[in-house]
């Protein structure tokens, strides 16, 4: 055993040493109270005493074990924040704890949902802060490569494609000792996104199992609870603040997107490597195919029945999901489930940002100036809805060219339509009209609109 520690490297030994001194630093242990408090906040435990002097606490908590620690409310505090106090190394130690109702308790930047949390977290650093300075301070600058514990958060592949990554601009942003071979961020370099997609990544606070490494700073994220924040889409971990520091550079996995339907359409493509979400392309096909000719096309409403059913099968089998005639031979429940796919849409097809502008556009009395005004307002919309919604207009546009069979011309796929592509904020009332009337425009002049 000795002959095979004289072959590990000293910031291995460091990493070996850290692990372990995190499983011998003191467990929180709550005093409870016995007192029922009447104005005792909903988000504080049995571990808040009310209104109780430092020294009622100290006299409560010096019997007890390192580690012991309560919840107390100050007279100085005005209900600007609560006071945890903590014994920790024999000494009692008295800290200004703040609540956030979006993020839960917090004494600096990391919130929790219950102090129990927070003091776990908080022995865990205080025990390291005292026992290892000098090991916290290697850690700094270690590689985390080096590590024997690097297989159980970083696979092979991930750590090829870590090594080729440098994607945020270094004359914007500024990190200090990192060696040239680390990367700033991570994306999949197997993966190829579309052009112009950029997507932020979607950090939260996460509980990590075993040991995990920043993908931005390549150093250790070190504490048992919420040690740092995880992207939702891709799963890139990092630390709290250099989650903030990340490009818009996300490039979802596959694994971590439930299904397709309510997913924000970036997230979709770039996950699926896409122009075009599936759902619609097929949706599409199968309406053009033997569709165009149906009165009531996109009016008439399907089985609800069915069209949850075709939901069901697109979120779990993708593209391979059958929506042939033999399945379903009421069109009309493809166009349901279509329509259903872009009204849920966590950001609407038409976005809020650029709906304004082409409410705008319409006002002009020429329709030139009007066609010119809405092509301009486009051009700002993200590459994945530029794209759908053209695709979506133009599938609209031969729809309407079949309104002397079908019934069902440009003003009526505006009303059907305008609802589903445009959604509106929950204090503004839509201006139906104008939305329908900017749609009708759209589907009548999408060859001068749509132009590359």
């Amino acid at each position: 055993m000795v002959g095979k520690f004289n072959t590990i490297s000293p910031k291995t030994l460091d990493f070996v040493i850290f692990y372990r001194m995190q499983l011998e630093a003191p467990e929180p242990i709550p005093i409870l109270c016995d007192e029922i408090l009447s104005n005792k906040p909903s988000y504080l435990g049995q571990d808040y005493h009310g209104p109780i002097s430092h020294v009622q606490a100290s006299a409560l908590l010096n019997s007890r074990p390192n580690g012991a620690y309560l919840v107390r409310s100050s007279k100085c505090a005005n209900g600007e924040f609560y006071t945890l106090s903590l014994k920790f190394h024999n000494k009692i130690h008295h800290y200004k704890l703040y609540y956030d109702p979006d993020n839960g308790l917090y004494v600096r930047e990391k919130r929790y949902d219950c102090a129990r949390s927070l003091v776990a977290d908080g022995l865990i650093t205080m025990y390291l802060e005292l026992k290892a300075p000098n090991v916290l301070q290697r850690l700094a600058t270690a590689n985390y490569q080096e590590s024997p514990y690097m297989t159980l958060t970083l696979n092979k592949r991930k750590l090829k494609a870590l090594s080729k990554q440098n994607v945020i601009n270094q004359n914007t942003l500024t990190i200090p000792n990192i060696p040239d071979n680390i990367p700033y961020s991570y994306h999949n370099s197997n993966q190829s996104l579309p052009d112009k997609i950029e997507k932020p990544h979607v950090f939260k606070l996460t509980t990590f199992k075993g040991l995990n490494w920043c993908e931005l700073c390549a150093n250790f994220l070190w504490g048992f609870t919420l040690q740092g924040k995880k992207c939702d889409d891709c799963g890139a971990i990092a630390h709290t603040k250099c989650s903030e520091k990340f490009a818009n550079d996300c490039v979802p996995d596959l694994k971590y997107l439930r299904g397709v339907f309510g997913i924000e359409l970036t997230t979709l493509l770039s996950a699926y490597k896409a122009e075009l979400p599936f759902v619609v392309t097929k949706c599409v096909a199968e309406v053009e195919a033997r569709g165009l000719t149906t009165e009531g096309i996109y009016r008439l409403s399907g089985f609800a029945d069915e069209i949850d059913a075709i939901k069901v099968a697109l979120d779990k089998d993708g593209e391979k999901a059958d929506l042939s005639m033999e399945k379903y031979p009421n069109i009309n429940v493809i166009t349901g489930a279509l329509k259903l796919y872009l009204r849920i849409l966590p950001v609407p097809l038409i976005t809020f940002e650029i709906h304004p502008q082409l409410i705008n556009a319409i006002q002009y009395n020429d329709l030139d100036l009007q066609l010119s005004a809405i092509k301009q307002a486009l051009d700002s919309l993200p590459k994945a809805h530029y794209d759908t919604l053209k695709y979506m207009i133009q599938h609209l546009n031969r729809v309407a060219r079949h309104s002397p069979i079908n019934k069902m011309n440009s003003l009526n796929l505006a009303t059907v339509f305008a609802p589903t592509l445009i959604h509106h904020p929950p204090n503004i009332i839509p201006d139906v009209r104008s939305d329908i009337f900017l749609l009708e425009i759209m589907i009548n002049n999408c060859n001068s609109i749509f132009t590359n």
